[in-house]
Protein backbone atom coordinates (compact mmCIF):
# COMPACT_ATOMS: atom_id res chain seq x y z
CA UNK A 1 0.00 0.00 0.00
CA UNK A 2 1.01 3.56 -0.30
CA UNK A 3 1.56 6.04 2.33
CA UNK A 4 2.11 9.81 2.37
CA UNK A 5 3.47 11.93 5.17
CA UNK A 6 1.61 13.28 7.86
CA UNK A 7 1.39 16.98 7.85
CA UNK A 8 3.59 17.50 11.09
CA UNK A 9 6.19 15.38 8.84
CA UNK A 10 5.81 17.26 5.85
CA UNK A 11 6.08 20.66 7.57
CA UNK A 12 9.72 19.25 8.83
CA UNK A 13 10.62 17.46 5.44
CA UNK A 14 10.16 20.88 3.41
CA UNK A 15 12.25 23.23 5.62
CA UNK A 16 14.84 21.05 5.20
CA UNK A 17 15.03 20.60 1.77
CA UNK A 18 15.17 24.33 1.23
CA UNK A 19 17.94 24.83 4.37
CA UNK A 20 19.97 22.02 2.16
CA UNK A 21 19.32 24.59 -1.19
CA UNK A 22 20.39 27.59 0.70
CA UNK A 23 23.64 26.44 1.64
CA UNK A 24 24.98 25.37 -1.55
CA UNK A 25 27.81 26.54 -3.63
CA UNK A 26 27.70 25.84 -6.61
CA UNK A 27 30.39 24.17 -9.25
CA UNK A 28 31.08 25.56 -12.46
CA UNK A 29 32.20 23.90 -15.83
CA UNK A 30 35.77 25.05 -15.60
CA UNK A 31 35.75 22.07 -12.47
CA UNK A 32 35.20 18.93 -14.69
CA UNK A 33 37.75 17.08 -15.97
CA UNK A 34 36.32 14.65 -19.04
CA UNK A 35 38.83 11.63 -19.72
CA UNK A 36 38.42 10.04 -23.12
CA UNK A 37 40.11 6.93 -24.43
CA UNK A 38 41.32 7.81 -27.74
CA UNK A 39 41.86 3.71 -28.38
CA UNK A 40 37.65 4.16 -27.94
CA UNK A 41 35.54 5.90 -31.18
CA UNK A 42 32.65 6.27 -28.82
CA UNK A 43 34.62 7.48 -25.49
CA UNK A 44 35.97 10.43 -27.65
CA UNK A 45 32.21 11.26 -29.20
CA UNK A 46 30.52 11.04 -25.53
CA UNK A 47 33.87 13.42 -24.35
CA UNK A 48 33.17 15.87 -27.07
CA UNK A 49 29.62 15.95 -26.87
CA UNK A 50 29.64 16.26 -23.18
CA UNK A 51 32.22 18.99 -23.86
CA UNK A 52 30.19 21.14 -26.02
CA UNK A 53 27.21 20.64 -23.90
CA UNK A 54 28.18 21.93 -20.59
CA UNK A 55 30.93 24.26 -21.80
CA UNK A 56 33.67 22.48 -20.48
CA UNK A 57 36.76 24.08 -21.40
CA UNK A 58 38.95 22.74 -24.21
CA UNK A 59 41.86 22.06 -21.85
CA UNK A 60 39.89 19.88 -19.37
CA UNK A 61 39.68 17.63 -21.97
CA UNK A 62 42.03 14.63 -20.88
CA UNK A 63 42.21 12.19 -23.61
CA UNK A 64 44.26 8.66 -22.33
CA UNK A 65 45.40 5.74 -24.39
CA UNK A 66 44.40 2.49 -22.45
CA UNK A 67 42.45 -1.09 -22.77
CA UNK A 68 38.59 -0.84 -24.04
CA UNK A 69 38.23 -3.74 -21.60
CA UNK A 70 35.74 -2.99 -19.10
CA UNK A 71 37.73 -5.10 -16.54
CA UNK A 72 41.41 -4.86 -16.16
CA UNK A 73 44.39 -5.80 -13.86
CA UNK A 74 45.12 -3.51 -11.18
CA UNK A 75 48.92 -2.70 -13.14
CA UNK A 76 46.85 -1.25 -15.64
CA UNK A 77 44.91 0.87 -13.64
CA UNK A 78 47.99 2.30 -12.13
CA UNK A 79 49.30 3.24 -15.57
CA UNK A 80 45.70 4.96 -16.19
CA UNK A 81 45.84 7.03 -13.04
CA UNK A 82 49.18 8.21 -13.94
CA UNK A 83 48.37 9.64 -17.22
CA UNK A 84 44.81 11.02 -15.80
CA UNK A 85 47.25 12.75 -12.91
CA UNK A 86 49.07 15.03 -15.45
CA UNK A 87 45.78 16.07 -16.85
CA UNK A 88 44.52 17.33 -12.87
CA UNK A 89 44.73 21.19 -12.24
CA UNK A 90 44.30 22.63 -8.66
CA UNK A 91 40.57 23.78 -10.26
CA UNK A 92 39.22 20.22 -10.87
CA UNK A 93 36.56 18.93 -8.50
CA UNK A 94 34.84 16.58 -10.66
CA UNK A 95 36.35 13.73 -13.72
CA UNK A 96 34.05 12.49 -15.71
CA UNK A 97 34.55 9.12 -17.38
CA UNK A 98 33.26 8.03 -20.72
CA UNK A 99 32.03 4.97 -21.93
CA UNK A 100 34.91 3.36 -23.38
CA UNK A 101 37.36 3.92 -20.27
CA UNK A 102 37.59 0.97 -18.14
CA UNK A 103 35.06 0.01 -15.44
CA UNK A 104 36.37 -2.33 -13.03
CA UNK A 105 39.83 -3.10 -11.81
CA UNK A 106 39.62 -7.16 -11.37
CA UNK A 107 40.59 -8.51 -7.78
CA UNK A 108 43.58 -10.67 -7.01
CA UNK A 109 41.42 -13.64 -5.16
CA UNK A 110 38.20 -15.04 -7.13
CA UNK A 111 36.29 -15.63 -3.51
CA UNK A 112 35.18 -11.73 -2.87
CA UNK A 113 35.01 -10.58 0.86
CA UNK A 114 35.48 -6.98 2.59
CA UNK A 115 38.87 -7.37 2.48
CA UNK A 116 38.69 -7.04 -2.12
CA UNK A 117 41.50 -5.65 -3.61
CA UNK A 118 38.86 -5.83 -6.42
CA UNK A 119 36.91 -1.73 -7.03
CA UNK A 120 35.48 0.25 -9.60
CA UNK A 121 37.94 2.19 -11.83
CA UNK A 122 35.95 5.07 -10.57
CA UNK A 123 35.69 4.58 -6.57
CA UNK A 124 39.71 4.03 -7.05
CA UNK A 125 39.91 7.69 -8.81
CA UNK A 126 38.37 9.51 -5.94
CA UNK A 127 41.35 9.11 -3.36
CA UNK A 128 43.80 10.09 -6.56
CA UNK A 129 43.83 13.86 -5.05
CA UNK A 130 45.06 12.56 -1.59
CA UNK A 131 47.70 10.56 -3.25
CA UNK A 132 48.68 13.38 -4.86
CA UNK A 133 49.13 15.02 -1.77
CA UNK A 134 51.04 11.96 -0.69
CA UNK A 135 49.01 9.88 1.15
CA UNK A 136 48.56 6.09 0.71
CA UNK A 137 46.03 3.77 1.01
CA UNK A 138 46.09 0.05 1.08
CA UNK A 139 45.29 -1.65 -2.06
CA UNK A 140 43.13 -4.15 -0.72
CA UNK A 141 39.72 -2.96 1.58
CA UNK A 142 37.84 -0.06 2.30
CA UNK A 143 38.86 3.58 2.31
CA UNK A 144 36.05 5.61 4.23
CA UNK A 145 34.61 8.35 2.49
CA UNK A 146 35.18 11.66 4.36
CA UNK A 147 31.97 13.42 2.51
CA UNK A 148 29.79 10.70 3.45
CA UNK A 149 26.00 12.28 5.73
CA UNK A 150 28.04 15.35 4.95
CA UNK A 151 24.38 16.85 3.54
CA UNK A 152 24.46 20.30 4.63
CA UNK A 153 28.15 21.35 4.11
CA UNK A 154 29.71 22.28 0.86
CA UNK A 155 32.41 20.13 -0.64
CA UNK A 156 35.57 21.89 -0.76
CA UNK A 157 38.83 19.53 -1.50
CA UNK A 158 40.59 20.93 1.73
CA UNK A 159 37.78 19.72 3.89
CA UNK A 160 37.01 16.92 1.93
CA UNK A 161 40.39 15.63 -0.12
CA UNK A 162 38.85 13.50 -3.39
CA UNK A 163 37.83 13.81 -6.49
CA UNK A 164 33.96 13.44 -7.20
CA UNK A 165 34.07 10.74 -9.88
CA UNK A 166 31.25 10.16 -12.44
CA UNK A 167 31.14 8.47 -15.54
CA UNK A 168 28.88 8.94 -18.79
CA UNK A 169 27.73 5.70 -20.28
CA UNK A 170 25.13 3.47 -21.44
CA UNK A 171 24.27 0.77 -24.08
CA UNK A 172 25.91 3.01 -27.14
CA UNK A 173 25.94 6.97 -28.59
CA UNK A 174 22.30 7.93 -28.91
CA UNK A 175 21.82 6.66 -25.24
CA UNK A 176 23.90 8.50 -24.09
CA UNK A 177 23.42 11.96 -25.33
CA UNK A 178 19.82 11.41 -24.66
CA UNK A 179 21.15 11.15 -20.65
CA UNK A 180 23.11 14.15 -21.53
CA UNK A 181 20.27 16.30 -22.78
CA UNK A 182 17.40 15.05 -20.16
CA UNK A 183 20.24 16.30 -17.54
CA UNK A 184 20.17 19.43 -18.93
CA UNK A 185 16.83 19.96 -18.86
CA UNK A 186 16.16 18.96 -15.38
CA UNK A 187 13.46 20.71 -13.06
CA UNK A 188 12.58 20.31 -9.46
CA UNK A 189 9.44 18.71 -9.95
CA UNK A 190 7.85 15.06 -9.58
CA UNK A 191 7.67 12.43 -7.49
CA UNK A 192 10.36 10.35 -5.41
CA UNK A 193 9.37 6.23 -5.60
CA UNK A 194 10.35 4.47 -2.88
CA UNK A 195 9.72 0.78 -3.02
CA UNK A 196 10.12 -1.78 -0.14
CA UNK A 197 10.34 -5.22 -0.84
CA UNK A 198 8.42 -6.41 2.26
CA UNK A 199 7.38 -4.87 5.36
CA UNK A 200 10.26 -6.62 7.77
CA UNK A 201 12.36 -3.97 9.33
CA UNK A 202 15.64 -4.87 8.50
CA UNK A 203 18.66 -2.01 7.55
CA UNK A 204 17.86 -1.66 4.08
CA UNK A 205 14.09 -0.95 4.21
CA UNK A 206 14.68 1.52 7.24
CA UNK A 207 17.11 3.96 5.32
CA UNK A 208 14.15 3.64 2.70
CA UNK A 209 11.28 4.88 4.77
CA UNK A 210 13.80 7.20 6.28
CA UNK A 211 14.38 8.76 3.32
CA UNK A 212 10.46 9.15 2.68
CA UNK A 213 10.44 11.07 5.97
CA UNK A 214 12.56 13.26 4.93
CA UNK A 215 10.75 14.42 1.73
CA UNK A 216 7.29 16.40 1.32
CA UNK A 217 4.85 14.26 1.50
CA UNK A 218 3.15 15.36 -1.49
CA UNK A 219 6.29 14.40 -3.41
CA UNK A 220 7.14 10.70 -2.14
CA UNK A 221 4.96 7.58 -3.03
CA UNK A 222 5.95 4.88 -0.61
CA UNK A 223 5.20 0.85 -0.87
CA UNK A 224 5.88 -0.81 1.92
CA UNK A 225 4.13 -4.23 0.22
CA UNK A 226 5.41 -7.21 -1.38
CA UNK A 227 4.16 -5.50 -4.98
CA UNK A 228 6.75 -4.03 -7.50
CA UNK A 229 5.94 -0.28 -7.93
CA UNK A 230 5.60 0.02 -11.93
CA UNK A 231 4.45 2.07 -14.53
CA UNK A 232 4.15 5.50 -12.38
CA UNK A 233 3.99 8.69 -13.88
CA UNK A 234 5.87 12.00 -13.03
CA UNK A 235 9.70 10.13 -11.49
CA UNK A 236 12.03 12.46 -10.49
CA UNK A 237 13.73 9.68 -8.05
CA UNK A 238 13.91 6.25 -7.55
CA UNK A 239 14.99 3.70 -4.47
CA UNK A 240 14.58 0.38 -4.57
CA UNK A 241 15.53 -3.08 -3.87
CA UNK A 242 15.87 -3.93 -7.61
CA UNK A 243 15.99 -7.29 -8.87
CA UNK A 244 16.37 -8.17 -4.75
CA UNK A 245 13.10 -7.73 -4.57
CA UNK A 246 11.48 -11.23 -4.78
CA UNK A 247 8.28 -10.02 -6.68
CA UNK A 248 10.71 -8.73 -9.07
CA UNK A 249 10.11 -10.87 -12.45
CA UNK A 250 10.99 -7.71 -15.13
CA UNK A 251 13.45 -6.16 -16.57
CA UNK A 252 12.01 -3.10 -17.21
CA UNK A 253 9.72 -0.84 -14.91
CA UNK A 254 8.22 1.21 -17.24
CA UNK A 255 8.18 4.10 -15.48
CA UNK A 256 7.68 7.88 -16.92
CA UNK A 257 11.12 9.30 -15.76
CA UNK A 258 11.07 13.08 -15.74
CA UNK A 259 14.09 14.73 -17.36
CA UNK A 260 16.82 14.80 -13.91
CA UNK A 261 15.35 11.90 -12.84
CA UNK A 262 17.87 9.57 -10.80
CA UNK A 263 17.69 5.73 -9.55
CA UNK A 264 19.29 3.78 -6.90
CA UNK A 265 18.79 0.44 -5.48
CA UNK A 266 20.62 -2.63 -3.60
CA UNK A 267 21.96 -4.64 -6.08
CA UNK A 268 25.33 -5.78 -5.98
CA UNK A 269 26.46 -6.27 -9.84
CA UNK A 270 23.71 -3.53 -11.24
CA UNK A 271 26.68 -1.82 -12.60
CA UNK A 272 28.77 -5.00 -13.86
CA UNK A 273 28.55 -4.13 -17.84
CA UNK A 274 27.25 -1.41 -20.32
CA UNK A 275 27.29 -3.92 -22.79
CA UNK A 276 23.93 -4.63 -24.26
CA UNK A 277 22.15 -7.68 -23.22
CA UNK A 278 20.07 -9.33 -25.96
CA UNK A 279 15.85 -7.81 -26.32
CA UNK A 280 14.84 -11.25 -25.14
CA UNK A 281 17.48 -11.01 -21.71
CA UNK A 282 15.05 -10.69 -18.91
CA UNK A 283 16.72 -10.37 -15.11
CA UNK A 284 17.05 -14.22 -13.61
CA UNK A 285 17.89 -16.22 -10.68
CA UNK A 286 21.27 -17.04 -9.35
CA UNK A 287 20.66 -20.86 -9.63
CA UNK A 288 19.61 -20.59 -13.44
CA UNK A 289 22.65 -19.79 -15.46
CA UNK A 290 21.12 -19.60 -18.38
CA UNK A 291 19.24 -16.59 -16.91
CA UNK A 292 22.94 -14.88 -16.87
CA UNK A 293 24.23 -11.21 -18.73
CA UNK A 294 27.81 -10.65 -18.11
CA UNK A 295 28.48 -13.23 -14.94
CA UNK A 296 24.95 -12.58 -13.41
CA UNK A 297 21.22 -12.55 -13.46
CA UNK A 298 20.46 -9.52 -11.90
CA UNK A 299 19.53 -6.06 -12.59
CA UNK A 300 21.39 -3.71 -14.75
CA UNK A 301 21.78 0.28 -14.41
CA UNK A 302 22.23 0.59 -17.75
CA UNK A 303 18.19 -0.22 -18.24
CA UNK A 304 17.02 2.71 -15.80
CA UNK A 305 18.94 5.19 -17.69
CA UNK A 306 17.32 3.42 -21.30
CA UNK A 307 13.97 3.81 -20.00
CA UNK A 308 14.90 7.69 -19.23
CA UNK A 309 16.40 8.16 -15.97
CA UNK A 310 19.43 11.16 -16.70
CA UNK A 311 21.70 9.50 -13.80
CA UNK A 312 21.99 6.51 -11.43
CA UNK A 313 24.06 4.58 -8.64
CA UNK A 314 25.33 1.21 -9.14
CA UNK A 315 28.35 -1.93 -7.95
CA UNK A 316 30.74 -3.34 -10.70
CA UNK A 317 30.72 -6.28 -7.98
CA UNK A 318 29.72 -7.55 -4.40
CA UNK A 319 29.40 -4.27 -2.42
CA UNK A 320 27.54 -6.04 0.48
CA UNK A 321 24.45 -3.91 1.90
CA UNK A 322 26.56 -1.58 4.52
CA UNK A 323 28.73 -0.13 1.23
CA UNK A 324 25.27 0.69 -1.01
CA UNK A 325 24.53 4.42 -1.31
CA UNK A 326 22.47 5.56 0.91
CA UNK A 327 18.54 6.49 -0.32
CA UNK A 328 17.78 8.89 3.15
CA UNK A 329 21.08 10.91 2.06
CA UNK A 330 20.98 10.83 -1.45
CA UNK A 331 17.58 11.43 -2.31
CA UNK A 332 16.56 14.16 -0.03
CA UNK A 333 20.30 15.74 -1.04
CA UNK A 334 19.12 15.95 -4.52
CA UNK A 335 15.83 16.86 -4.13
CA UNK A 336 17.36 20.04 -2.00
CA UNK A 337 19.27 21.44 -4.56
CA UNK A 338 22.61 19.67 -4.87
CA UNK A 339 23.87 18.78 -8.19
CA UNK A 340 23.89 15.29 -8.56
CA UNK A 341 27.73 14.51 -8.09
CA UNK A 342 27.52 15.62 -4.42
CA UNK A 343 24.36 14.05 -3.60
CA UNK A 344 25.75 10.56 -4.78
CA UNK A 345 28.76 10.59 -3.27
CA UNK A 346 27.73 11.97 0.09
CA UNK A 347 25.59 8.62 0.20
CA UNK A 348 28.59 6.53 -0.61
CA UNK A 349 30.11 5.29 2.87
CA UNK A 350 33.61 4.32 1.47
CA UNK A 351 35.76 4.70 -1.43
CA UNK A 352 38.45 2.23 -3.45
CA UNK A 353 35.27 -0.09 -3.34
CA UNK A 354 32.73 -0.91 -6.04
CA UNK A 355 30.54 2.12 -6.32
CA UNK A 356 30.01 3.82 -9.40
CA UNK A 357 28.01 6.91 -10.20
CA UNK A 358 26.13 7.35 -13.76
CA UNK A 359 25.48 10.53 -15.17
CA UNK A 360 26.63 14.63 -15.53
CA UNK A 361 28.16 15.51 -11.81
CA UNK A 362 26.88 18.79 -12.74
CA UNK A 363 23.10 17.80 -13.04
CA UNK A 364 20.88 19.51 -10.92
CA UNK A 365 17.47 20.23 -10.36
CA UNK A 366 16.29 23.92 -10.59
Amino acid sequence: MFFGRSPLLRAVALPLLLASASCLWAQSPENVLIVSNGDSPVSREVAQYYQRARSIPTANLCQVRTSTSEVIRRAVYIELEKAISKCLTPVIRYIVLTQGVPLRIEPTAQALTINSDGASVDSELALLYSRRQGKQFPTAGLVPNPFFRQRDTPFQQRAFPIYLVTRLAGYGLPEIRAMIDRGLQARNRGRAVIDLNDESDREGNNWLRTAALLIPGDRCVLDESTKVLSGLSDVIAYASWGSNDKSRRQRFLKMQWLPGAIATEYVSTNGRTFARPPATWNIGSWNDRQSYWALSPQSLTADYLLEGASGATGHVDEPFLQQCPRPEQLLPAYLGGRNFAEAAYLSIPFLSWMNIVIGDPLMRLR
